[in-house]
């Protein structure tokens, strides 16, 4: 479990090509300084496990699924991508609760300078849109945002999002000109409430929301 503060901006070192994955090798002195091999790193917001580590790298394999899914597979040697180490027990989460698990890729449409900030507008696969809504939580190639406006209904929607310095900074999305892919994951919360929803008896409602007759 992460929670989508970037701990620090990397580089892809060397991608291997293999078969029906790629091994990807990236350096990240504070990420890798107590990494070992089966531990977890997020990279981009992908959960990836380390299966080596050595002078301030480490090497990660990345099956085909995952490539397809996120905007892993366009990474190149030298490409900055942001890394984040698991949340620990106690720890503060300074950000929302992130999986690390890409539901899909938006690409950043527009991006627009501010005095101190920058807004930047992401077209939203329409599949997930439902799961996006003002002032709540998204996850952009690993860095926890807040929603700060929302396209209305139609077939191509957006968000936007308000970037401070800091993150402009320290991440990869002050860099990112339209165009970009980026990787999305969309609040779990949303989506455990959905499928339970889905699957109630019909007239189910939740415990402590009954309705009850006036009372004499």
């Amino acid at each position: 479990m992460f929670t989508g503060i970037v701990e620090e901006l990397g580089e892809v070192v060397a991608i291997e090509q293999l078969a029906d994955a790629a091994r990807l090798t990236v350096r990240g002195p504070r990420v890798t300084a107590d990494a070992g091999h089966g531990d977890s790193i997020a990279v981009n917001g992908v959960c990836l496990t380390v299966t080596d580590s050595s002078d301030k790298t480490f090497t990660a394999d990345v099956m085909a699924e995952t490539l397809r899914r996120t905007g892993l597979g366009g990474l190149a040697p030298g490409s900055p991508v942001n890394l984040e180490r698991p949340v620990q027990l106690g720890g503060r989460l300074g950000g929302h609760l992130v999986q690390g698990h890409t539901d899909g890729t938006g690409v950043i449409l527009a991006r627009t300078p501010g005095e101190h900030w920058d807004v930047v507008r992401i077209a939203t696969p329409p599949e997930l849109a439902r799961y996006i809504v003002a002032k709540g939580s998204v996850t952009v190639d690993g860095v926890s945002l807040t929603v700060s406006a929302l396209s209305g209904p139609g077939p191509e929607p957006w968000f936007e999002v308000s970037l401070i310095p800091t993150t402009l900074e320290m991440t990869t999305l002050g860099r990112l000109a339209p165009g970009s892919q980026v990787n999305l994951e969309v609040d779990v919360i949303a989506k455990y409430v959905e499928s339970l929803l889905a699957s109630a008896p019909p007239g189910y409602q939740p415990a402590g929301t009954e309705q009850t007759g006036a009372r004499s």
